[in-house]
């Protein structure tokens, strides 16, 4: 009798707006419409199809489906033996037995024929990307809600019961999930609802007794209780090492900022220095020109004095050249002794002498010094450029990081062969000249300054300047990898003897590294690949043991004035072997 009360009762509250709607439509005056009485189109419609009730039934609950849709969805339901409401929830065993009820079926005819349409509203529907309402028929509604407890999505009209019905206002909501189905136990189909810290995973309380009996568990709630702390304590750690790179980020700002300040300031002094220098430059060539301009006047005029003093002499030595010779074609021998007279000596003339001696050595005097001035220039230029430039590049040394991994190396893979010109008589180039081998008889090379005297080394064609890096393969016999200056006294010494050439020895034994003379045993697995790791500006050279890991071997902090070139100097009898390895750039 209850259940029946709780259907009539459920019938009234939905018979009470259509009856109000009656009564204005048989007035003819819509007092139903005049005091507000508003008809909603969703309480005559099946919450399962969305549309009108079709041979309506009211379940024990009280709420209404269409015949077919309760039927079929409770035939779903048939394998777990419990049927239960779609929108309250409430269970019912066994299935009730469905009745179709004439007065609310009359009642949705009465309303069709008055023209009311239960038309949906203007709901989101679900789309690929949404949660979906699991409770839904036909095109599903997009899910507002998840419920832990039952483990279904709802749509805001079938969540409603959820904050209606009392036992339904304990379940746990959380927002739309696709993944409720992995709260399921696959073995026992319960909710794992516990945690087995043993094999730290999520399981159902059957689980508990069963396979991970006598194991650590404890219930979800409590796993997470204990992980929430876990996870503030990283959070909290996390938020401290954000503020400490936040403060980091604006000291590197602060960095920046310091740092374009000098510049500028470098770069405007500087402006100013070289613009008084050319200024200075310009007034010395001004005055210098000036001058040789004033004596090239003086000297040009006393020349040319001293030719018209000479013209005037050759005037005169032609006039009296004329006179003997016309006295010499007299034939009264009386006459010709009476106006012949012995003539005077003439002194040799030494103005021209003069001219060469001096006027002309001065002028090349002149520009002899201009050239040593020159040459005295570039070279405190040149000596002065490099101490400013190293200067510079200290602002790279303090930035610069090497690289770890053979990874980060590559990124600064350089491919490297070497130079023809460079290779001593007794070795042999290959593989596009990045393999060399010692022979016993001399190559036929033409000769060539940069080529090394030393037996069995090689230079790279190559400059090496910023950061780069690259591997050596060592072959049959020892060798030495190489980092070295490329000149005529470098080529000339055997590598690692000199202060500008660095040289690692690998033999079978071990590694040794060589500089100026002086040798360092270095303790390491024996390894025949080596990785060399350059970065000019900072001064730093690396060598690497390459394997599965990267093991330095020796690290060189100086500063490098000059371009540098990778050099390889095989040991060992004819066959000796090395190779610049070919990197692929995958």
């Amino acid at each position: 009798m209850d259940i029946f009360w709780i259907h009539v009762e459920a019938m009234w509250k939905k018979m009470e707006p259509i009856l109000a709607f009656l009564r204005g439509e048989r007035d003819g005056r819509g007092e139903a419409e005049k005091k507000g009485v508003k008809l909603d189109p969703e309480t005559f419609s099946c919450c399962i199809c969305l549309d009108l009730l079709k041979d309506p039934v009211a379940i024990p609950c009280g709420h209404s489906y269409c015949m077919n849709c309760i039927k079929s969805f409770w035939d779903g339901e048939d394998q777990k033996g419990i049927y239960s409401c779609p929108q309250c929830r409430k269970t019912f065993i066994p299935r009730p037995v469905l009745v179709k009820s004439t007065m609310l079926a009359a009642l949705v005819e009465q309303l069709k024929k008055t023209g009311l349409q239960a038309a949906p509203a203007d709901h989101c529907y679900a789309g690929p990307e949404d949660v979906a309402c699991d409770v839904c028929s036909g095109r599903k509604l997009k899910a507002i809600k998840s419920c832990l407890f039952c483990l279904a999505s709802y749509c805001e009209k079938h969540l409603q019961p959820h904050y209606d019905v009392a036992p339904l206002k304990k379940h746990k909501l959380v927002e739309p999930s696709k993944n409720l189905q992995e709260n399921i136990c696959s073995r026992h189909d319960e909710v794992m609802k516990m945690f087995c810290r043993t094999d730290q995973k999520c399981i159902c309380y059957l689980c508990s007794v069963d396979e991970h009996k006598g194991h650590d568990t404890v219930s979800a709630a409590a796993e997470r209780t204990e992980r929430q702390r876990e996870l503030e304590v990283s959070r909290q750690e996390i938020q401290q090492r954000i503020q400490d790179r936040e403060k980091d980020v604006k000291l590197l700002q602060q960095e920046v900022e310091a740092i374009n300040h000098s510049a500028d300031k470098t770069v405007e002094d500087s402006e100013k220095i070289f613009t008084e220098l050319i200024r200075l430059i310009q007034k010395r060539s001004s005055d210098v020109k000036q001058q040789i301009r004033s004596q090239q006047e003086t000297e040009v005029s006393g020349v040319k004095e001293l030719q018209e003093k000479l013209e005037q002499e050759i005037t005169e030595l032609k006039r009296k050249d004329a006179e003997l010779k016309q006295l010499s074609h007299t034939e009264d021998h009386t006459e010709f002794i009476l106006n012949y007279s012995a003539p005077a000596c003439f002194k040799k003339s030494v103005y021209f002498l003069r001219i060469h001696s001096f006027y002309l050595q001065y002028f090349d005097e002149v520009q002899r010094e201009f050239l040593q001035m020159k040459d005295k220039v570039l070279e405190i230029l040149n000596e002065e450029w490099m101490k400013i430039s190293l200067k510079i590049t200290q602002v790279d040394v303090l930035l610069s990081q090497e690289p770890r991994t053979r990874a980060e190396f590559l990124k600064y893979s350089q491919q490297i062969t070497l130079d023809p010109n460079t290779a001593n008589m007794h070795l042999f180039l290959s593989e596009e000249n990045r393999k060399v081998k010692t022979t016993k008889e001399g190559q036929c090379f033409p000769s060539h300054p940069e080529r090394c005297a030393a037996r069995g080394q090689v230079l790279s064609r190559e400059r090496l300047t910023g950061r780069c890096y690259w591997e050596v393969e060592k072959g049959l016999g020892g060798v030495s990898v190489v980092v070295a200056y490329k000149d005529k006294n470098t080529v000339k010494e055997r590598f690692g003897e000199n202060s500008k050439s660095w040289a690692l020895c690998v033999f079978k034994r071990g590694f040794e590294f060589r500089h100026n003379s002086i040798s360092t045993s270095i303790s390491a697995p024996p390894s025949s690949t080596v990785g060399v790791y350059l970065d000019h500006r900072a001064g730093l050279l690396s060598f690497y043991s390459v394997s599965e890991t990267m093991t330095l071997l020796h690290r060189v902090q100086t500063t490098f004035t000059q371009p540098l070139y990778a050099g390889l100097q095989l040991y060992g009898p004819a066959g000796a072997t090395a190779e610049l390895c070919k990197i692929n750039y995958a």
